[in-house]
């Protein structure tokens, strides 16, 4: 790795000392991932046409939308490819925690690809059976569940933080284990849910990113968790370098998925980005933090569970349609300002989860 042969250099040469600072390599992660997406896609973006990697556009849905049939997907390729190549350049690999957020990245890319692989390729409009795409799922976060709870180097292992008030930690025994398998898992389709419109969930995973930017480096930096009475957990400052990454390469993928849309990120996109975050919750111990964060994916979440109840036990739709962005888009809402309008929202909710940092 670039990072290795950098970072020993600094015995030789004062100047490579930069090197050994995470949030010099956290800029550089940002900018590796930004530059590679932009010489990478537009090839895949080709590639992904030729292919006929296209996506499906829903009968039912809104008719504005209709034009973006022959739209390539799987563009989510692009990110994992992005964060992949910045990763092996800036992060530190001999980290425990940068291992199990790449496993949890990829893990749930890879689960993402047969979705779409078989939806696209295959033509099956219902992808991988729901039986094996949450197992998958399922099996793939209890793992990262059963090897954090073991971890030696957490001290914080079962606990769940409170935000707002200090020093409010609950032990939760063994249930962490499967309070963080929901948290991952759920985070993932909360993702996956919002990815409808043109660039919505790209924006509003860049917008938790830079937030997890912040969580990140202060829980694994001594002083500054002591003075904001945030757990300081040892080692996951280099968190932060995931944390740059994914959001150049956030960035990169919105130059072209900003409406309207050159290419979509499919599952194998929204399902990575979506377990990422969530990963990256449970290890900083900031799960309910994530849920005010992205509180625009809860959102998006609760308006399908609300549906399908209310349609089972009534009979009755309470929204026009959803997700919820596209109950707007059939009340009129041009699909921009929706965008738009859902992006300030979440930048209003991470501002606020960084606000709570101080009021502890």
């Amino acid at each position: 790795m670039l990072y290795e042969l950098l970072y020993n250099l600094h015995n030789y040469f004062s100047p490579f000392n930069v090197f050994r600072y995470i949030t010099f390599r956290t800029s550089l992660a940002a900018m590796t991932a930004l530059i590679v997406t932009f010489i990478i896609a537009p090839h895949i973006i080709r590639w992904l046409r030729k292919i006929s990697m296209t996506q499906q556009i829903r009968d039912d849905g809104p008719k504005t939308h209709y034009s973006k049939a022959g739209t390539p997907t799987m563009g989510g390729i692009i990110i994992l490819a992005s964060i992949t190549v910045s990763m092996l350049m800036w992060g530190n690999f001999r980290n425990i925690y940068i291992c199990v957020v790449m496993t949890s990245l990829l893990g749930f890319g890879a689960i993402g690809f047969c979705d779409d692989y078989l939806k696209s390729v295959k033509r099956n409009p219902k992808g991988l059976k729901a039986l094996y795409k949450f197992g998958l799922q399922l099996l793939l976060a209890l793992l990262i569940g059963i090897f954090l709870y073991t971890n030696p180097k957490d001290p914080y292992n079962d606990v769940l933080s409170i935000p707002f008030f200090k020093k409010w930690l609950f032990d939760l025994g063994y249930f962490y284990i499967p309070f963080s398998v929901f948290v991952i898992v759920g985070s993932s389709n909360a993702v996956n849910l919002t990815d409808g419109i043109d660039g919505l969930a790209i924006g509003l995973v860049a917008i938790a990113t830079i937030a997890n930017v912040a969580l990140v480096y202060i829980s694994g930096h001594a002083q500054f968790a002591k003075y904001l009475q945030v757990l300081y957990i040892p080692g996951i400052g280099e968190l932060t370098v995931f944390c740059g990454a994914m959001l150049g390469a956030s960035l990169g993928f919105l130059w072209y998925n900003s409406h309207p849309a050159e290419v979509f990120m499919g599952d194998v996109g929204s399902l990575s980005l979506g377990g990422a975050l969530g990963t990256l919750a449970v290890i900083t111990k900031h799960e309910i933090v994530l849920a005010v964060v992205g509180g625009i994916f809860v959102i998006e979440t609760v308006s399908v569970v609300m549906q399908v109840m209310s349609f089972k036990l009534t009979g009755r739709r309470i929204f026009k349609m959803a997700p919820i962005h596209h109950h707007f888009e059939l009340k009129g809402w041009p699909e921009s300002k929706v965008i738009v309008r859902f992006w300030i929202a979440g930048i209003i909710l991470a501002l606020f989860s960084l606000a709570t940092l101080k009021l502890r």
